[in-house]
């Protein structure tokens, strides 16, 4: 009875976070779809013209496409681009709701929590602003992807190549076999996979409410914070809609399996193995399904082969053998510890999510790290005063925005394979492994290469008066050929390790310059750079009378730095990364 009295007991404050919750989101949701709704409409609406034209002309001058592939393009690019402003517009409209509903939402959560005097004025004013800002930076965002991040995929795609570089292009004597698997696959694929589908829709719905009422009971998951009760009841009430989203989200991704099947014949050229990726296309989504609702494997359907190799994507890289072994083992060692189980395991707990590595952790280190090295690389002269003024000004400068977070992320790896690391220490008691980090499809992209850089690393062994050395080539030479090392004074004068450590800084370089293209990033690194800007001033190293000082304020005092706060004010983040950070 003591349990079941603990179950449905409610807090003090139960009504006052009921009332507040609706009336937040009534209030502040409005104003923040119309920012986020109008201000995305207009950037994407007013620099679609722009983009049009710009993807024909680099698509016509590009030598990476070859002929065949180049006449397609320009055929069939118009209704991509077409489409474009309209699903931008309805992104933008549903972010809008989403944020303006669920940021207010959580804000009320914190104004009525433990330790908050004045409650009632704290649920009404907190989340206000602060949603509102970020609906402001979610534009800032949008603008900076479509004024810049785009056009730089587009510069990219307009460079020259290698010597060793040949142009993409298709085989017409391929297409008709291609053509005619999808023709074939896609009706299979949709019928198939949405019959599986239905077929165990039951199963999802009877399964999800079963995990829910054992939430409900054992108070975990939704229903650990009595807060959440509401609103887990009501996932309770509404799990149907989520079953019938998941079958509608099979029959969508049923085309893209059918259409898949001729990209197979096409790559194996072969009618048969594209037939028999289209009958393993349901065969993988069965087992899928089977694992998701923990069903038994044994009625799965076979999976034929659709392959003439013996892997899938045979791999001649030795990056790629050197990250799967890595990975093998550490999969491994941590299996040996950690047995399997085949059990229905329960939700996380909230506290439990919080305590994982997060993306924005990440992030935070990355530019706290970019903070303090620049400011020791500005001290010794390694960066002028005279690129932070052009990026600020004219939002370019290399050395600033690629170099900088280069240096950084090289000196992570070094103190890593100094250390023996099995990952990447990002602080002193901070390390990002295989099993920790993110579990985010970016964090994936850009921690996968950097840990075979970092085995690498180590095995070219380097001396601290080579790491000392390389801060000034990183920042200040170029690293396209050896020849561009010559008379720099690099202590070692074995050629193979030089062209190693050029190679690895110019991915580094590739690397970061993805990075920056990714939204939010430019916006960070833009209020980073102001904030070193104002320090340099103060310290007595720019003349402080210019206008780009007064222009610098503003931007600081209407944005309010909200990224960079702790940046500002010499403090580091409060998730526990910032302590013994990686500096020069």
């Amino acid at each position: 009875m003591a349990c079941g009295s603990a179950v449905y007991a409610q807090p003090a404050n139960m009504p006052l976070k009921q009332a507040c919750l609706p009336f937040a989101a009534v209030l502040i949701g409005p104003v923040v779809v119309i920012i986020v709704f109008l201000g995305d409409s207009a950037v994407i609406v007013g620099l679609w013209p722009a983009h049009f034209i710009w993807t024909y002309c680099c698509v016509l001058k590009t030598k990476r496409i070859g002929p065949v592939l180049k006449i397609l393009a320009v055929q069939f690019l118009p209704l991509p681009l077409v489409l474009l402003p309209v699903l931008g517009i309805l992104g933008s409209l549903l972010v809008g709701i989403g944020y303006g509903v669920f940021a207010p939402v959580m804000a009320t959560f914190e104004a009525v929590g433990e330790g908050v005097a004045d409650k009632l004025s704290h649920c009404f004013l907190d989340g206000t602003a602060s949603t509102i800002r970020g609906a402001c930076m979610v534009v800032h965002d949008v603008t900076d992807f479509c004024f810049h991040s785009y056009f730089s995929f587009m510069d990219d795609l307009s460079e020259k190549m290698g010597d060793d570089e040949k142009p993409l292009d298709i085989k017409l004597t391929y297409l008709p076999r291609s053509f005619l698997v999808a023709l074939v696959a896609v009706p299979v694929d949709v019928l198939m996979i949405t019959g599986v589908a239905l077929w165990k829709s039951p199963c999802m719905l009877l399964k999800g409410w079963q995990r829910l009422c054992e939430d409900l009971v054992g108070r975990e998951g939704p229903f650990l914070e009595t807060v959440c009760v509401p609103f887990a009841g009501l996932a309770i009430i509404l799990w149907p809609l989520a079953v019938i989203g998941g079958v509608i989200a099979s029959f969508l991704s049923s085309f893209i399996f059918g259409f898949h099947a001729g990209l197979i014949s096409y790559q194996e050229a072969s009618f048969q193995m594209g037939l028999s990726y289209m009958i393993s296309a349901v065969a993988l989504f069965d087992e899928y399904t089977n694992d998701l609702l923990y069903l038994r494997e044994g009625s799965c359907l076979p999976r034929p082969k659709y392959r003439k190799a013996d892997s899938p994507k045979v791999e001649t890289n030795r990056d790629k053998e050197e990250y799967n072994t890595a990975a093998e083992s550490a999969e491994k060692q941590h299996h040996r510890y950690h047995k399997p189980r085949r059990v229905l395991q329960r939700s996380k707990t909230i506290m439990e999510t919080i305590q994982r590595l997060r993306p924005i952790q990440i992030w935070d280190w990355l530019f706290r790290s970019c903070e303090i090295n620049g400011r020791i690389l500005l001290s010794e002269g390694l960066m002028s005063c005279e690129d932070i003024e052009q990026f600020i000004t004219k939002g370019k400068g290399k050395k600033l925005s690629i170099k900088l977070p280069a240096w950084c992320i090289l000196h992570c790896l070094i103190r890593s394979a100094k250390h023996d690391s099995h990952g990447l220490l990002i602080s002193d008691n901070v390390e990002v492994t295989n099993f920790n980090w993110p579990r985010d499809r970016v964090i994936d992209w850009v921690l996968g290469p950097l840990l075979v850089l970092k085995e690498q690393m180590k095995k070219l062994e380097l001396t601290e008066d080579e790491e000392l050395c390389l801060r000034k080539l990183i920042m200040t030479n170029e690293n396209e050929k050896p020849s561009d090392w010559d008379d720099c004074g690099f202590p070692s004068s074995d050629s193979v390790k030089r062209a190693q450590l050029q190679a690895i800084i110019r991915r580094l370089q590739g690397i970061v310059g993805n990075m920056s293209r990714i939204p939010g990033f430019r916006r960070r690194f833009l209020n980073l750079t102001r904030a070193l800007y104002l320090e340099a001033i103060e310290a007595g190293a720019i003349d402080g009378t210019r206008d780009i000082k007064r222009r610098v304020k503003e931007d600081i005092t209407s944005e309010k730095l909200q990224d960079n706060k702790d940046v500002v004010e010499g403090k580091g983040p409060s998730n526990g990364t910032s302590g013994g950070i990686d500096i020069v």
